[in-house]
């Protein structure tokens, strides 16, 4: 992958040629009469049928031959697809990649707003993360959690900070974290998808999917199946070194500056052994409360 951008009119084939994959004819109510068909996914020239567009038109979209659709052909092959909110949202952004939402501002640093909150709740694990997942600040909760056998001290370069996807995928401890990894790297790629979507010429971004895509095959698996999906909030369980098994709802709250950063926080459930087990690893870690953010060169 071209580590300089991210190439919208073939992500846009792509998006379309695994979401005509996965429907077969008597999903959309077709009915297949005479031989048999060489292959069950439903064809080209049904979809553009059932979306009102010649067979050429799709076909120079599946290609990446084409571009800016109208909003009509969109909603028309969203519907023929049978489309999620989540994934309207992703055939949009890749349609029409200049017009896809970008930070005004780029934003190396959290505000001092959003420090205070992580420093406020000291009893529950929050961290702040940048439109590329890059940990921005966390609390001494969040750092135990996620990621405690990394160095608490902040690096010396803003390229130096965590990533949470390339943790997941390439770091042999946070592998060990998730006993439902199948369901985590799921999560994680289907948010990648989205923020790639959103972002189709940064580079930084880019160059981290290529970076996973190399040196992953699960990453690279899951990827070439285009699942789009915003997890901005759920379930998830851990496995902790220190303290072992947690069950901790996540809700992830975008921040309203147009930085793209985000804020996960987790709690636990009241009176829960979940709840216990985040009081033990507190206690584990100490009282205080730091935050890690790295410092422009």
């Amino acid at each position: 992958m071209d580590s300089s951008a991210l190439d919208s009119p073939a992500e846009l084939g792509n998006f379309l040629r695994t979401r005509r994959a996965r429907l077969q004819p008597e999903d959309v109510g077709l009915v297949s009469y005479g031989a048999r068909r060489r292959v069950p996914r439903l064809r080209r020239e049904e979809l553009a049928q059932l979306s009102g567009v010649s067979v050429a038109y799709y076909t120079r979209l599946e290609q990446g031959q084409s571009h800016h659709a109208s909003e009509g052909v969109l909603d028309a092959l969203a519907r023929a697809l049978r489309l999620t909110d989540d994934e309207r949202a992703h055939l949009r952004a890749l349609a029409r990649p200049t017009t896809a939402r970008r930070p005004a501002v780029r934003h190396d640093k959290v505000r001092p707003g959003v420090r205070q909150l992580l420093a406020a709740v000291a009893d529950l694990p929050a961290l702040a993360l940048g439109p590329r997942f890059e940990i921005l600040a966390w609390n001494r909760l969040g750092h135990a959690l996620i990621a405690g056998h990394l160095d608490f001290d902040s690096p010396g370069r803003p390229q130096d900070r965590p990533n949470a996807q390339r943790l997941l995928f390439l770091d042999p401890h946070t592998r060990e974290l998730y006993p439902d990894r199948e369901e985590e790297i799921r999560r994680a790629v289907s948010s990648l998808r989205v923020a790639a979507g959103q972002r189709p010429d940064d580079p930084q971004l880019a160059a981290l999917i290529g970076e996973l895509s190399m040196k992953s095959t699960e990453f690279s698996s899951l990827w070439s199946r285009h699942v789009v999906h915003t997890c901005t909030f759920g379930t998830k369980r851990f496995h902790h070194p220190l303290v072992g098994g947690l069950e901790l709802d996540f809700e992830m709250m975008q921040t309203p500056d147009g930085s793209g950063h985000g804020v996960m926080m987790y709690t636990a459930a009241p009176g829960s052994p979940s709840e216990a087990a985040l009081r033990l690893l507190a206690a584990e870690r100490g009282p205080e409360v730091r935050v890690l953010e790295p410092e422009r060169p």
